[in-house]
């Protein structure tokens, strides 16, 4: 009972941890935007319009009032569940940004279910075969994708198999899609790019995860028992490597929050990551504030379940 009450405050402390990172980041996220080049009320009205109006604008958007007296009302208003709305649609910014996140949700899942298991057997095989000439093919060739930047990759694609060859189109759009044939026409140069760069990332560290474990003592008890290298990678190695690996799949993924939207925004795909950018050049601070805090929730709650995780496997290790 002990133990268990140690493990529930240990993971309480974590939790309690990202709770607090959150609201620093909320009260990052919204100094960061109140500092934006450029007046919201000139870019909505336009160079035509009277300094009355301007005023008038201005006023009823609260931006005559100073910064701190703005934040505790876009405080108040998240702690009453009021997100705020759009300066140019006038429709509720959680709105808005819920129906985007559900695309760019259903990008990154596509992305997931290709990239980890191809980086997991690649970063295994590497370990098992380190140093033979497939580990070094692979490590060259991982080292190479993770040098390229996205947008790169997403601008070579769109020439190659858009402009050239005409294959795949260069605009994603889920509204034309109606068969496997068009999910798989418009997803592919988005997927492929987002995955290059991650299954790179995640290979490397995956193998550098699995040729520590198969140089642990209990590794190479197995191998003077005379146990295959089957039975030492699915009995001995994996099950006390679940924990790093988990790490490595949340750091992986919590790249794809930064990755979409350079991805997002290269082929015009409609998800939260090119809402993003698009309020940001329209000024529309209410939905940069929720699009961004957003993405800091989400990466903070990946990391922190790697570090529920690791606690949880460190603990059964403990207990065995």
């Amino acid at each position: 009972m002990t133990m268990n009450a140690a493990l529930i405050r240990a993971i309480l402390r974590i939790i309690g941890a990202s709770l607090v990172s959150l609201v620093f980041v909320t009260i990052a996220v919204f100094f960061i935007t109140a500092v934006l080049p450029g007046d919201v009320a000139d870019a909505l009205l336009g160079q035509a319009a009277t300094p009355d109006a301007v005023a008038a604008l201005r006023h009823s958007l609260n931006l005559d009032k100073p910064v701190l007296v703005r934040f505790v009302i876009w405080v108040n208003g998240l702690l009453h569940g009021d997100f705020g709305v759009s300066l140019i649609s006038r429709r509720p910014v959680l709105a808005m940004a819920s129906e985007r996140l559900i695309h760019s949700l259903l990008l990154a899942g596509v992305t997931a279910l290709f990239a980890v298991p191809v980086a997991l057997v690649l970063g295994t095989a590497s370990a098992i075969f380190r140093n033979t000439l497939f580990d070094r093919a692979v490590s060259l060739l991982t080292l190479c994708v993770v040098s390229v930047p996205e947008f790169l990759v997403a601008t070579l694609a769109v020439f190659i198999f858009s402009v050239q060859l005409h294959l795949l189109p260069s605009l994603a759009s889920i509204s034309d899609i109606h068969s496997i044939g068009s999910f798989l026409a418009s997803f592919s140069m988005p997927v492929t790019t987002l995955a290059c760069v991650i299954v790179g990332q995640m290979s490397r560290m995956t193998r550098a995860v699995m040729i520590d474990a198969l140089g642990s003592s209990w590794v190479e008890m197995a191998v003077l028992k005379g146990a295959s290298p089957a039975h030492i990678i699915l009995r001995h190695v994996i099950p006390n490597v679940i924990a790093p690996l988990f790490n490595v799949i949340a750091l992986s993924l919590s790249y794809l929050l930064g990755g979409v939207v350079i991805v997002e925004s290269v082929f015009h795909y409609p998800g939260i990551a090119s809402l993003m950018v698009d309020s940001v050049a329209a000024r529309d601070i209410p939905l940069v504030q929720i699009c961004a805090l957003i993405f800091c929730a989400a990466y903070l709650f990946l990391t922190t379940l790697a570090d529920i995780v690791a606690l949880l496997s460190s603990q059964r290790r403990h207990a065995a």
